[in-house]
């Protein structure tokens, strides 16, 4: 007789149950960046929308924010640290290619021995993460799960350039993810296009930093490539992530995109023609453009300015390094 392998199931539907955020110490004006790249402080809150960015001081690093993230959102949440039994950080700013961050992170808050694990999919990192923990808990791989975005981007930012270098800042933001009795969390909408890879990442390798070959690798985009796909391509995917969620851009409580300009953000809101009712994260303004933290940071900040959206629905898009992008809707805390 063939012995029969048991599978697992989980519950039926989960949802976002706190945030934590976290950024970096230090307010960082335009007028402190713009020397090297000869540019102004207008220039500057014109093109972004940036007047201020957090920056982290240089013995914080992306674990200490993503820590301190993910136990406010722990605390927050009412459930035990012990019950935590997955940890996973989107992140592209871990200071060493091994260990994992998340596995740092899940001894710090006291979910030791939670499955951990690092992706990297750039500013669509969280959303990343939360489909997964999504999937994995309904799939009953897991019960409680701890998402984090975390990064430290001024470690990898060349001060005179002109194409990224003023929009980065330094931040965590967390969410701690569970069953729920009703849907929480819409299906994602997710992809990526590689073929322009080159629109934004780094612009040397480790080992050719190492052999001597080229400097510390940088961030660097091509503006006008990065924002003319942002605005018109992934609008198309926010309304296909409304329509996989069976909701239309009025039922939506709240808005919350990656925060990289502004001016992305305000065109996102004319392309889905968004209620005046609905609330558009705007953090971008005095945290920066945080790539995996930026829509948690985001969320964190709404719901402290704005706690009745409580229980409402939000719509969460991010993309950037790699044209990576990842969609979905969710019921706000």
């Amino acid at each position: 007789m063939t012995a029969t392998l048991q599978q697992m199931t989980g519950p039926a539907y989960t949802r976002i149950y706190a945030f934590g955020a976290a950024r970096g110490e230090n307010a960082v004006p335009n007028e402190d960046l713009i020397e090297p790249i000869n540019s102004s402080d207008e220039w500057i809150r014109q093109r972004t929308g940036i007047v201020t960015r957090a920056r982290a001081v240089a013995e914080t690093d992306a674990i200490d924010l993503a820590s301190d993230a993910a136990a406010e959102a722990i605390e927050r949440s009412g459930v035990d640290a012990a019950d935590v039994d997955l940890v996973i950080v989107a992140t592209i700013s871990n200071p060493k290619q091994t260990p994992s961050v998340s596995a740092i992170v899940a001894d710090r808050v006291g979910a030791n021995p939670a499955a951990a694990y690092d992706i990297n999919a750039a500013c669509a990192g969280y959303a990343y993460a939360v489909a997964q923990a999504d999937a994995l808990i309904r799939a009953g791989a897991a019960r409680y799960a701890l998402v984090i975005g975390t990064e430290k981007l001024s470690d990898v930012v060349d001060p005179a350039d002109r194409s990224i270098s003023f929009l980065l800042g330094d931040g965590a933001g967390a969410a701690l993810i569970g069953p729920s009795e009703t849907p929480g969390i819409a299906p994602a909408v997710w992809g990526s296009d590689g073929s322009k890879a080159d629109a934004v990442g780094m612009n040397h390798t480790l080992t050719e930093f190492r052999d001597g070959v080229a400097p510390w690798p940088t961030l660097r985009q091509e503006g006008p490539t990065v924002f003319r796909w942002a605005v018109w391509e992934m609008a198309k995917v926010a309304r296909e992530a409304l329509d996989v969620a069976g909701i239309e851009a009025a039922d939506l409580a709240a808005f919350i995109p990656h925060q990289a300009n502004m001016r992305i953000i305000d065109e996102f809101a004319k392309q889905l023609k968004l209620p005046e009712t609905t609330v558009i994260a705007r953090d971008i303004e005095t945290t920066g453009n945080t790539s995996a933290a930026s829509i948690p940071l985001a969320s964190h900040r709404l719901m402290a300015e704005h706690p009745e959206l409580s229980g409402g629905l939000a719509l969460q898009i991010g993309f950037g390094a790699g044209l990576v992008f990842a969609a979905q809707v969710v019921v706000l805390p």
